[in-house]
């Protein structure tokens, strides 16, 4: 899996990681938020879901101490990453953002 997620970083699209947990009460809720983000971006961006519990190497290395966390890369570097329930339009605003720069 290390090596198909540094693939999937190393995107010129941005790329919106979504760390959860199937056990997370508020990771249902932004789970929810990011069907609507997609919809909002289309193909300016990929939001990918990892669990935490199946790849803890992967959210170790991230430095993801609690769940949600987002995580947004784009060309391999680490562009955003803040732990805690986001709302559609930051997020949306934020993946425009990065996907124009």
């Amino acid at each position: 899996m290390s090596q198909k997620f540094q693939e999937l970083i190393n995107s010129e699209r941005p790329v919106l990681i979504d760390f959860f947990a199937i056990w997370c009460g508020p990771c249902k809720v932004q789970s929810s938020v990011l069907t609507t983000v997609k919809e909002n971006i289309g193909e300016l961006a990929r939001i990918v879901k990892i669990d935490v519990d199946e790849y803890p190497a992967i959210a170790a290395e991230y430095g993801v101490r609690g769940v949600p966390t987002l995580a947004v890369f784009k060309n391999g570097n680490l562009l955003y990453k803040q732990s805690g329930v986001h709302d559609v339009n930051t997020l949306t605003n934020l993946l425009q953002d990065i996907a124009e720069n």
